[in-house]
């Protein structure tokens, strides 16, 4: 999985040594599939699904998507749903719980809400853009004013912008006072001191919480340990005396220590229908397998020297074959193509814009790509050469350890091969796929979006001009423009029009290839562990409700 979870339905996560497992006494032990390299969730370096994981237990949440795709308010910060009070300007308010407050005791404050529009405005005014480094600006540059009154919260937004998805467009909040406590005392006046603070997050274990449990000990891309948070006001006591989230790297190995008694559960990145029958005939393991929002997709970086030419993105995307990737990826299980950006084939929302491609991306087809090729001026055969003379030679990013997207790699190498490009694996090491993605370290990259029902800041995150999140550079013109409209009405209909629209122009350009749904799993014992519900509609997974955990 990668682009992570920034927002409570806003930037969308990428995905690509402790104590060992729990013993029904209350001590719980989850695996965690992957490292992350950052603590700060806001940060394209820190906006990865992983790290979203280990700190959904001490969030300080809005709420959360349930498994019907509903989106729940956190009473442990909020007493009510947020609510829309003026179209004109946009004006939303967030009613604090009466009690709402963080593990130290302070209380859940306005400025908790206005250093997170800070960090993700994408002003320079209030921050050092260099070290806020957003993972989007696509919600944080529309902020106007973020005021309070009496536990109640109001965020104002620019004349003229508007969202559909009002409710749950806010990140999780950070502890201001924290903050300041660590030497920021005038982030608010000082973009240069706000910038340091967010590199200090990025650097900085957490040992906050407004979630049902708060860290205790920690290690950067290894795990996070927790334990009940005594301030914790939601109405659900949490259920575990401690939990820890370790990172466990690849289906088969967590599979095994699940069996060993290593781990109690975990919800692995990457789905193994033949990982997941070793685990048949096992009465005390729950195993439960649906669609999730994770979907995989090939990425091009277009300041490649080869790739920044749409006609070889385009016959790159035409020699992939598709239906080879997901029939060698998953023989025994049905699996979706994905053919739209922003909304999958079950979606009341989707187009196949894919099938609409000239030549046809997704379909394997080498005659049509070298045809293409040819007509630009390229010369065809065993290696193919650019009109200038020079070989064509591209470096394919895949997560290390991952067998699915090892193989789409392996696959790919050979696809491209028939078409005469010469393409070098090179595996992404574990914890570091932002940190390849944010300084654009890839040719072609394959790795996945961990998203959300929600979507109307897909459109900018992917392919706005300044999102920190356009990891290949791409750009079209008009595009801004498009991607503008989809915040541009409170009709969600009306906006996935609209995202249809930025749909029509980035699909033909073959930026970014969509492959698939990647089905979900969520596997874990239950004769030590019960209240886990898999959820397919939240970034956190069955962590979403980790409150309700409890020893079996």
């Amino acid at each position: 999985m990668a682009g992570a979870a920034a927002l409570a339905a806003g930037a969308l996560g990428a995905c690509g040594g402790s104590d060992g497992g729990g013993s029904g006494d209350g001590e719980v032990t989850w695996a965690i599939s992957s490292g992350w390299d950052s603590w700060n969730p806001n940060t394209s370096e820190g906006n990865n699904s992983y790290l979203n994981q280990v700190l959904t237990p001490g969030a300080a949440s809005f709420g959360d998507f349930n498994p019907d795709g509903d989106f729940v308010y956190n009473d442990g910060v909020l007493a009510k749903l947020p609510e829309l009070t003026s179209e004109a300007p946009l004006t939303v308010t967030y009613t604090l719980q009466e009690n709402a407050q963080w593990s130290d005791g302070e209380p859940i404050r306005a400025e908790d809400f206005i250093y997170i529009w800070y960090q993700m405005s994408g002003n320079a005014d209030y921050c050092n853009q260099e070290q806020c480094a957003p993972a989007t600006t696509d919600w944080g540059a529309n902020v106007a004013s973020v005021t309070e009154a009496d536990g109640v919260v109001t965020v104002t937004y620019i004349d003229g912008y508007l969202n559909p998805e009002w409710q749950f467009a806010f990140p999780n909040l950070m502890p201001s006072h924290i903050i300041e406590a660590n030497g920021f005392e005038n982030w608010q006046t000082d973009p240069a001191q706000m910038g340091a603070s967010a590199d200090w997050l990025g650097t900085t274990a957490p040992t906050w919480s407004a979630g049902p449990y708060t860290p205790t000990d920690s290690a950067v891309g290894d795990y996070v340990i927790y334990e009940p948070n005594d301030n914790y006001q939601g109405s659900v006591d949490p259920g575990l005396d401690k939990l820890t989230l370790r990172v466990v790297e690849g289906t088969d190995s967590i599979v095994t220590a699940l069996r060993n008694g290593e781990i109690d559960g975990s919800w692995p990145s990457e789905f193994s229908q033949e990982e997941l029958d070793k685990l048949e005939g096992d009465d005390a393991i729950a195993t439960e397998v649906y669609e999730g929002n994770v979907w995989l997709h090939i990425d091009t970086n277009t300041k490649n020297a080869f790739l920044g030419d749409q006609v070889l993105r385009q016959a790159v995307f035409t020699a992939i074959d598709n239906a080879e990737l997901i029939s060698r990826a998953y023989p025994d299980t049905e699996v979706a193509a994905r053919t739209n950006h922003f909304f999958s084939q079950t979606s009341q929302f989707h187009e196949d814009f894919l099938g609409q491609t000239d030549p046809p991306q997704g379909t394997g087809d080498a005659d049509a790509a070298n045809a293409a090729l040819a007509a630009a001026g390229y010369t065809t055969g065993d290696t193919l050469t650019t009109p200038d003379g020079d070989a064509v030679s591209l470096t394919f990013r895949y997560g290390e350890g991952d067998p699915t997207r090892t193989l789409i790699g392996e696959v790919v190498q050979s696809q491209l091969a028939e078409i005469g490009i010469d393409v070098k694996l090179t595996a992404i090491p574990d914890g570091q796929l932002g940190t390849v993605l944010s300084e654009a370290d890839f040719d072609l990259v394959v790795y996945g979006w961990s998203g959300t029902p929600a979507f109307t800041t897909a459109p900018f995150q992917y392919f706005g001009s300044d999102s920190g999140s356009n990891f290949g550079s791409y750009a079209l013109d008009g595009l801004d423009e498009a991607i503008a409209k989809v915040t541009s009405t409170t009709s969600l209909e009306d906006a996935a029009g609209f995202a249809n629209d930025v749909e029509a122009m980035v699909m033909p350009a073959a930026f970014t290839l969509p492959l698939l749904d990647e089905p979900q799993s969520t596997i874990y014992n239950q004769n030590l562990l019960s209240g886990v519900t898999p959820n397919g509609n939240s970034q956190s997974g069955p962590l979403w409700d980790v409150q309700n955990w409890k020893p079996a």
